[in-house]
């Protein structure tokens, strides 16, 4: 792997430039030339100040926000399918299908779209800049001691979610910057900590930040909006011990004990400072709005979460999310139910992911330990025999609230503004003019408006619309309503952590105390007490899946539960659809079919991201070493 302070080196002084001066704001804009010394900016308060504004640039603003609007892992996962595959396929989800990347054409070369791409760059950049700040604060000229504290443990912080960018797409070992460099400096004996040295380097900056009694826990004003908090803190920390104790990443030794004493104490400091899980609903527009079309308090108070903002507030309404970025979520232009728009409706959620969605009793619909007969292709789903309220022929009904908040399926309804008028080829909404009206959302191949269809950008490609996100009402005329932000870290998954770390260090108790109390606030079954450690890994997982469907956790569960010498063919070379077809008498035949051909971004190499070619051709030209992962 790379080193990028070799490469700063080698690419000389241009690039230095570009991370020691800065013109991106008023203050450090100078006469005549715009440039000024380092030691300059540290000479004022309002100086020191925007430097430090400028270490928060580089947060990847993740959600819908990823080049041409998507959601980036959620597409590349088992998740969902990106209807711009076959429309754009030179776009990033249609290359890694088709399996047309290389070190030299990934996704991480190509774009930084809200920052999300182009990590390798982007990310020692930025942990370069909080370095030096951190170097400098010290001694900086700052008005209030306060504000040098609390400025000093953003900094920690964000070096900490830098790094952590950093292991969660390229999964190795990295150089620890403690200090910074400059270009002069003799490169040749760096040195990379593993992924667990630098998880626990990570913990260090974090519990530096910790231990400042100037960060706050929550930020409570909107002139601090996306500041950083001692609450993501503990968040990273609970993260990323659970990512260096997978196997993907852990190189033989057992952290599971130390991952859950990490997590029980990250989730009891968070709960003492208030935060705590969505547990009402609170706005009448879900509570007494019966064009919201969900079934029970569950389903409507899942759906309000992801459809309203946290407030900076002392005391928010939204007391579980504990970061969220700038990346609006709310655009039914380019996700949701295409036809709403007539534009595109992005990602589609797979039959795989609808699968693992319980009966209301808490019964798996399939077979945990080996959900598919057919262990690639997944046409061939392996039931679970003690579920009895499923049937296959009537998929929908009886299902965990989540499911009902999460997915449009066939049958289900939307009311907003429609931008058309229905034809007869519409038998389920016809005769039916544009406007705002109730629609129901037909997916059979064939309906032109919500069905399935191979090429078509505003079509279904698997039979189902994500909705997780979405306003229940948006369209036309409510475009913005609500515009929900990308909340990329909150107490659900903290809960989460804590029950697989819990489980897998044998804390068998309390890893069922945690997930239940996930499910609970939905309503639903509290897990059976007697379930073996396996048993209960197991449904823990399938937990994650339905909890944090679409939040872009999965495709990082899959690959750290993964070994390195695995490939990810059982779960991401065939992606599947519901096959609906419609009878003459309107009733529905449901069937299991491919979404299109398989995909090649399956193989070993698929665990991890390369590190960009430009980058790797340096450093083996410098040294004669393949820095590069493996399989690229």
């Amino acid at each position: 792997m790379m080193n990028n302070n070799m490469i700063i080196k080698i690419r000389g002084l241009a690039l230095l430039l570009s991370l020691f001066l800065f013109s991106c704001t008023d203050v450090l804009d100078q006469a005549p030339d715009g440039k000024i010394s380092l030691e300059d900016v540290f000479k004022e308060d309002e100086k020191t100040a925007a430097y430090l504004n400028s270490c928060y640039l580089y947060i990847p603003a993740e959600g819908h926000n990823y080049f041409f609007w998507m959601r980036g892992p959620v597409d590349w996962c088992d998740e969902a399918w990106d209807t711009d595959a076959e429309a754009e396929p030179w776009i990033t989800s249609g290359q890694l299908y088709g399996g047309n990347v290389s070190a030299a054409s990934h996704f991480n070369t190509q774009w930084a779209d809200n920052n999300n791409g182009n990590y390798w760059v982007r990310m020692w950049t930025a942990i370069r800049k909080c370095t030096v700040f951190l170097d400098n604060i010290e001694t900086a000229n700052v008005k209030s001691e306060a504000n040098r504290s609390r400025w000093k443990a953003e900094a920690h912080l964000l070096r900490a979610y830098y790094y952590s960018v950093l292991l969660k797409f390229f999964g190795c070992g990295l150089p620890i910057e403690r200090t910074s460099y400059i270009y002069t400096d003799d490169f040749s004996a760096t040195e990379r900590g593993s992924y667990y040295d630098v998880v626990q380097f990570i913990i260090e900056d974090c519990d530096a930040a910790l231990a400042s009694p100037d960060l706050p826990w929550r930020i409570t004003t909107d002139a601090e909006a996306y500041r950083f908090t001692k609450a993501i803190a503990e968040g990273l920390k609970s993260r990323m011990s659970l990512y260096a104790a997978s196997p993907l990443y852990n190189e033989g030794q057992n952290y599971w004990e130390e991952a859950y004493q990490i997590n029980k104490t990250a989730l009891a400091n968070l709960k003492s400072n208030g935060y705590e899980l969505y547990n009402s609903i609170n706005f009448s527009s879900w509570k007494n709005n019966p064009d919201v079309h969900l079934p029970n308090d569950g389903a409507k108070l899942f759906n309000e979460y992801f459809s309203n903002n946290m407030a900076y507030a002392t005391s928010p309404t939204d007391k579980e999310t504990i970061y969220q970025t700038s990346a609006g979520q709310d655009w039914i232009n380019t996700e949701g139910i295409g036809a709403v728009m007539g534009y595109k409706s992005g990602s589609c959620p797979s039959q795989e992911i609808v699968d693992c969605f319980e009966t209301i009793d808490g019964q798996p619909v399939l077979n945990l330990n080996q959900p598919y007969l057919d262990e690639i292709t997944h046409l061939q789903p392996n039931y679970n025999t003690a579920n009895t309220l499923y049937d296959p022929q009537d998929p929908y009904a009886n299902r965990d609230p989540r499911f009902y908040a999460s997915i449009y399926y066939n049958g289900s309804k939307r009311t907003c503004f429609w931008i058309f008028n229905e034809t007869s080829e519409s038998p389920e909404n016809f005769p039916a003019n544009k406007g705002y009206r109730t629609r129901t959302i037909a997916t059979w191949y064939g309906e032109p408006q919500t069905g399935r269809h191979p090429t078509t950008r505003k079509a279904t490609r698997t039979g189902y619309f994500l909705r997780k996100f979405l306003h229940p009402n948006s369209g036309q005329e409510v475009v913005t309503a609500a515009h929900a932000r990308a909340k990329v870290m909150r107490l659900g998954e903290i809960y989460l952590n804590l029950a697989e770390a819990a489980a897998e260090a044998n804390h068998l108790d309390e890893a069922l105390q945690a997930v239940n109390a996930i499910r609970t606030r939905v309503n639903m079954p509290p897990l059976p007490s007697n379930l073996s450690k396996d048993e209960l890994i197991q449904r823990i997982r399938n937990e994650r899946r339905v909890e944090l469907a679409f939040e872009a956790h999965r495709y990082f569960d899959v690959r750290r539960w993964h070994t390195p010498n695995e490939t990810l063919e059982k779960t991401d070379r065939w992606i599947t659809a519901a096959h609906v077809t419609r009878n003459i008498d309107g009733t529905y035949t449901y069937a299991r079919g491919p979404v299109s051909k398989e995909r090649l971004c399956y193989q070993n190499k698929f665990l991890k991201f390369p590190i960009p070619m430009n980058d790797v051709n340096i450093m083996f030209a410098l040294t004669g070493e393949n820095w590069q992962n493996p399989g690229w």
